[in-house]
């Protein structure tokens, strides 16, 4: 049973193929496009699928579309309506793209794969389903998970209807038991706080979430008194007054701006020390949410264990929290936890639910136990491939074999360079996992600052993640369970931490960015914080072996692990991508 799962047309498009259950290939359509959060038909995705899989597309059997839009423009419709006459402006901007477009999407997602296999429209509208957005969510959450059961907690933006779900996943079945619905959703409430400071809505959250430990949490009691009504068992609802999103073109409005003293920031501004106690702010706010949900659930349920999809789930600070609070025994998260990994969850959706069909838990003796392969899903390229890509693109270079490489990358990574690692399958999701790297000593005091502000060209809080051999994890950093995903933070351990000096104690906001605070400083946040990628031999052998011979050398097991990329550009997918974003930095 062949099954192309597909994400498109909002933000984010991609392209996954499973094959009797099995994830085979998945990829994001911006990795080829070279076009950041690509929303456009995912071809180049399915053409990846289909070659690396080598199944030719007479053997689809289905072909499933990870939401409804017909119900997403009912809400859209009715929300209009609702809110009428306001919102005339963005209705009179919409309308005209649903109306010629997006409410035939089943004619249009069958003429798109007919232009590419030229096999009849016809053809492709027997083959093509629909499942809906936080089903597929959830479906990517539970189905590759290593559990028979648990809990499943999807939160976002909003899909059709629903903003958060809670579900039940037990063998090949996956029940939606209770749902909040648009306009009440937390993922805007977050995202309304990422515009308001200045931040691009659905990227920009990560520097929400990096600069809350700059803060402090003064806004908190006005975010809860005034802009949501939070209860006991996590339901919540705003206050819509406050927002824009309904029917507006921004995310907020005068009233937003008078209850915080101000416009929103301007982008690329400089950032104050308001910026930084609001990030802390609506970020505790999320947290205590998400805990409230999580407790009930717990409670209501029953189940021990708990899977997590939708953008919310991104967000690695708040998935500690859930896994520190106890209220159940493991957690598991979709690294594809966004619209991308709705190309997954739509596909096995159909399978397990539509079909049918027998499902088995992950039996594999290695760790991490679940089917999602590491995540990496995306393209590889042959040595010939590369030697081909890097002479057209004149770059003058040396073949070596492995032994050689680790040499030589340990060498440099230990005498402070940058190094790009490009080896293997491209990771689906937006962590680079050490497939599409760049690496770095995380005992240098001055290579945050370097690969923010020369590399990677972005603004210098951001913190970098570590990677770190899964063997060695807990005698660096307060952690006992996996995080192959690099989606939950850990403390470093109080015996790697640097005494601070009374003088350094008392350094306020962005003034501790440049203070070290421990023997790994590259990695440590100014609350002492990691976010945490453990590495797996059965996974990523090569990557794993790379960070064994940095320990052989310099007794660090752990290196500086962030993605082959520059702001504002996709993580690099070809080697002719990761040779042109080499050169384009310093």
């Amino acid at each position: 049973m062949k099954i192309l799962g597909i994400s498109a047309f909002y933000h984010d498009s991609a392209a996954c193929l499973v094959v009797d259950g099995n994830i085979i290939a998945a990829a994001s359509e911006e990795r080829f496009t070279r076009k950041k959060f690509d929303s456009s038909f995912p071809e180049n995705s399915i053409k990846f699928c289909l070659d690396h899989s080598g199944i030719n597309p007479l053997e689809i059997d289905y072909v499933v579309f990870y939401e409804k839009p017909l119900l997403k423009f009912e809400r859209l419709l009715e929300t209009y309506l609702a809110y009428a006459p306001k919102g005339f402006k963005s209705f009179n901007k919409s309308m005209p793209i649903w109306l010629k477009d997006k409410m035939f999407q089943k004619s249009i997602i069958s003429g798109l794969l007919n232009n590419m296999f030229q096999l009849s429209k016809s053809y492709w509208e027997a083959k093509l389903l629909f499942s809906e957005h936080h089903l597929s969510h959830a479906a990517s959450a539970f189905f590759p998970s290593p559990f028979d059961r648990a809990a499943i907690l999807t939160m976002d933006g909003m899909g059709e209807w629903a903003t958060t779900t809670l579900s039940i996943g037990n063998g090949n079945n996956l029940t939606i038991k209770r749902e909040i619905q648009f306009p009440h959703s937390i993922g805007m409430l977050y995202s309304a706080f990422t515009y308001y400071l200045g931040f691009k809505v659905n990227s920009g959250e990560y520097k929400v979430m990096g600069l809350a430990p700059y803060g402090v949490a003064r806004y908190a009691n006005r975010i809860k008194e005034n802009l949501i009504d939070v209860k006991e068992d996590g339901s919540f609802r705003l206050d819509l007054s406050y927002f824009d999103f309904c029917t507006g073109l921004t995310m907020t409005n005068d009233k937003f701006n008078e209850l915080f003293e101000g416009p929103p920031r301007q982008p690329e501004s400089l950032l104050r020390q308001k910026d930084m106690d609001l990030s802390a702010s609506i970020q505790l706010i999320l947290d205590d949410i998400v805990l409230k949900i999580c407790k009930n659930l717990s409670k209501t349920s029953g189940e021990k264990n708990l899977c997590l999809a939708g953008g919310v789930a991104l967000n690695c600070v708040t998935n500690s929290k859930i896994l520190k609070s106890g209220y159940f025994d493991k957690i598991w998260i979709q690294p594809a936890a966004g619209d991308a990994g709705g190309a997954i969850g739509a596909a096995l959706s159909a399978y397990y639910l539509a079909l049918g069909n027998y499902r088995t838990p992950s039996l594999e003796v290695n760790e991490p136990q679940d089917k999602m392969k590491g995540s990496f899903l995306g393209p590889e390229f042959s040595q010939n491939q590369i030697n081909y890509e890097l002479e057209n693109s004149g770059a003058i270079f040396e073949t070596v074999d492995d032994d050689k490489l680790f040499d030589l990358t340990v060498s440099a990574l230990a005498g402070g360079k940058a190094v790009g690692w490009f080896s293997g399958r491209m990771e689906f999701g937006p962590r680079a996992l050490g497939s599409r790297s760049i690496l770095a000593d995380p005992r240098s005091p001055k290579i945050q600052k370097l690969l923010n502000l020369k590399i990677k060209f972005r603004e210098s809080f951001r913190p970098f993640a570590p990677s770190v051999l899964a063997s060695d994890a807990l005698e660096w950093f307060d952690i006992e369970v996996e995080s192959p995903y690099m989606l939950l933070v850990a403390d470093v351990q109080t015996s790697k931490r640097k005494k601070l000096s009374q003088e350094e104690e008392k350094l306020f906001g962005i003034d501790k960015l440049n203070i070290p605070r421990s023997s790994i400083p590259a990695v440590t946040h100014v609350d002492y914080s990691a976010r945490i990628q453990t590495v797996h031999r059965s996974t990523n052998p090569r990557y794993y072996n790379l960070l064994s011979k940095f320990k052989e050398i310099t007794g660090c097991p752990i290196l500086v692990n962030t993605s082959f990329n520059i702001r504002g550009e996709p993580i690099v997918c070809s080697p002719k991508d990761a040779f042109n974003c080499f050169m384009g930095t310093d």
